[in-house]
């Protein structure tokens, strides 16, 4: 019995079950008396053999093209510290098109498992829906829960609703320290995060900042490479949704770099945004334009290749940015462009882009990649970086350029369904 009620979400039923109607396991020859779900997630809870086990009254298949129904979850944050996972059910019988949505909101303070069966009877309601109106009838079956289970609510709740003692804000505490080592070398770290997040329809604010030391040694052939340094850095964020496709903020951020010879920066931006397409369609494609102007104050820890310890510049930036994730794959790609006002010539430009597209059945392309042209080092040590900090990347040196490219490709042939699960001596990792 797959339990849909008693779950903290924002399905469009509520309070039922679904229970299987006399499901039992069928011959090979028998298998499209079940629907056929190709599964398509790459993000937080993506765990397939839970699903296959929990709902176990569909054909799992692995190929889109010989499925019934497409099955898209994708999730983003909650301004409490959740996740709400968005599920797209999309036929794909071109003579009877099909499509719905159902959604789910975890807790902060949901386990894995509370999360994991959420999400389970999110998409099983979702699936139940699609199999009785197209036809697999028997299959599954609703029917009300027992009487004073609390009525589910979706979305935000207000000042009327609860009794909220931190009106909405959200903080959260890391903190941790390792060691590492061996006869020649050692590596000592501490560090501690905050963060604290208010979310509303309007209004979003977060500050997070945080604190780390490293100590490291290397017994070199003639002597001893030592390296001590601290790191913090502070950052904030106010976000106003100005309208439907536009939204404004205001980014401030402070630390301390020693990698890029700064031994103090601040920075203020007020930034301005429009989406193309209406932000509540952001997990499934996003088409924004972006533009910010900077004013930063930098303090060096070494004198600079432009002969200044301290200086203060305004940057002006734009970025373009595209998101998709379709029944064909997924596609994400961008540019941006950023100078300073006091020397037009010191900018830079950078693009990047993937895909994950499938070509024909079972065969998948992926590639990734990204370049930058720099020309805006302002902060490089006149003294430069020696061999061990080039070396371990202690210190930037000089570049005109960087990039970085991936590209692969999947194929998958055999069997399409894959319903079985086997727990037996699983892998490590």
């Amino acid at each position: 019995m797959i339990r849909l009620a008693g779950v903290r979400g924002a399905i469009a039923v509520a309070a039922a079950t679904v229970a299987l109607a006399g499901w039992s396991p069928e011959p090979l020859g028998a298998q499209q008396s079940r629907p056929n779900v190709f599964f398509d997630c790459n993000g937080p809870r993506c765990n397939r053999q839970y699903y296959r086990t929990e709902i176990a009254w569909v054909n799992w298949v692995n190929d889109r093209n010989v499925a019934d129904v497409h099955v898209i979850m994708t999730s983003q944050g909650t301004g409490a510290g959740g996740r709400e996972y968005l599920m797209d059910f999309i036929g794909t019988d071109d003579e009877s098109p099909y499509s719905d949505q159902q959604t789910y909101q975890s807790l902060p303070t949901d386990t894995d498992r509370e999360v994991l069966d959420a999400v389970s009877n999110t998409l099983a309601l979702g699936l139940a829906v699609f199999a009785n109106r197209s036809g697999y009838r028997g299959l599954a079956s609703v029917v009300p829960l027992a009487a004073g289970q609390p009525e589910q609510v979706a979305g935000m709740v207000s000042a009327d609703e609860v009794d909220d003692p931190w009106n909405l804000w959200v903080f959260r505490l890391n903190g941790g320290a390792g060691i590492d080592g061996e006869s020649s070398r050692s590596n000592t770290e501490i560090e501690g995060r905050f963060t604290a997040w208010r979310t509303a329809p309007v209004w979003k604010f977060s500050i997070s900042g945080g604190m780390a030391h490293n100590r490291l040694r290397i017994e070199l052939s003639d002597r001893e490479f030592r390296d001590n340094r601290t790191r913090w850095n502070v950052d904030t964020r106010l976000v106003y949704s100005l309208a439907e496709h536009w939204s404004v903020g205001l980014m401030g951020s402070a630390g301390r770099f020693l990698t890029y010879n700064l031994n103090r920066r601040f920075a203020v931006t007020p930034t301005l945004e429009f989406s193309v397409f209406p932000y509540e369609e952001a997990t499934r494609r996003s088409f924004t334009f972006r533009y910010s102007m900077a004013r930063i104050h930098n303090e060096y820890s070494e004198r600079t290749i432009y002969d200044v310890t301290q200086e203060t510049r305004w940057v002006e930036s734009m970025e373009l940015r595209l998101d998709q994730r379709q029944p064909w794959g997924s596609v994400g790609a961008g540019a941006s462009g950023s100078l300073y006002l006091h020397n037009t010539d010191l900018r830079r430009f950078s693009i990047w882009g993937g895909a994950s597209i499938r070509i024909v059945r079972g065969f998948t392309v992926n590639i990734s990649g990204n370049a930058s042209w720099v020309n805006d080092q302002i902060f490089l040590s006149a003294r430069g970086a020696t061999d061990e900090e080039a070396l371990l990347r202690l210190q930037r040196r000089p570049t005109d350029f960087d990039y970085g490219t991936e590209v692969g490709f999947s194929y998958q042939f055999g069997s399409i369904y894959n319903n079985v699960v086997n727990n037996r001596i699983r892998p490590r990792f």
